[in-house]
């Protein structure tokens, strides 16, 4: 009986012991002669209670198993989802870092063509450092396409067409007036506010950086160029 006692236990997971697997048990369901030679079902029962108390404990380890199945499958669907927002927040920030790099550059540049304001770099270094920063902008925005949900690619497409234009006057590829140059910053910057609502709202951040709680800003211009010559700040 003692044997019955602890086989019973293992069986049931009441001692421990983790539950069989369906495997096992259906290897234990094989032969209700068997079970009844080793005394695991116990006295007194027919066969078809036998199977039936077998059956049970089968259901309960299937139920089990499959319970965990679930479990584990939504436990991997989080981390999965949480590792690519991960990666979806390098990827945005870093494309925003590297647009905002690419217009003080192009800024750089065309106050010291415009001679508003000269820099000790020559002309051709300013031309090749804009030119790698429009490298490394390209290299993120793809990234913005592999990663990007639908709003926020819209929106990468869009600012990095103002980006552009920027960098066109900058470089003396379109001709323009300082008005022109300035609106062109303008519209830059709105794109950026624009790619981070979008990617506000694919990572699910609350909150938004414009609307009637967020006034909108112009230029920083210092006091001195704001009627006259000079750019952005």
């Amino acid at each position: 009986m003692a044997l019955q006692h602890w086989t019973w236990d293992c069986i049931a997971g009441t001692s421990g012991f983790r539950r069989p697997s369906a495997f096992t048990l259906v290897v234990l369901l094989r032969s209700s002669r068997d079970l009844d030679d080793f005394g695991w079902l116990g006295d007194g029962l027919g066969t078809g209670e036998q199977l039936v108390t077998v059956a049970a404990v089968l259901l309960g380890a299937l139920t089990t198993h499959l319970t965990n199945y679930v479990m584990e499958r939504s436990r991997h669907r989080r981390e999965l989802l949480t590792r690519w927002d991960d990666r979806k927040l390098d990827a945005y920030g870093g494309y925003v870092d590297r647009v905002r790099a690419g217009i003080f550059l192009a800024v750089q540049l065309y106050e010291h063509k415009e001679g508003l304001r000269r820099s000790e770099q020559s002309e051709s270094e300013m031309l090749a450092e804009l030119s790698e920063a429009e490298r490394q902008r390209g290299r993120s925005f793809e990234q913005i396409m592999l990663l990007g949900g639908d709003e926020v690619v819209e929106a990468a497409h869009e600012l990095h067409a103002a980006v552009r234009a920027i960098d066109w006057q900058a470089t003396g590829k379109t001709v323009g007036t300082l008005e022109e140059w300035r609106e062109r910053n303008r519209a830059a910057f709105r794109e950026i506010n624009e790619f981070h609502e979008a990617a506000r709202v694919d990572l699910g951040v609350q909150g938004k950086v414009t609307g009637e709680n967020h006034p909108e800003r112009d230029l920083l211009l210092p006091a001195a160029r704001r009627d006259g010559g000079g750019t952005t700040g």
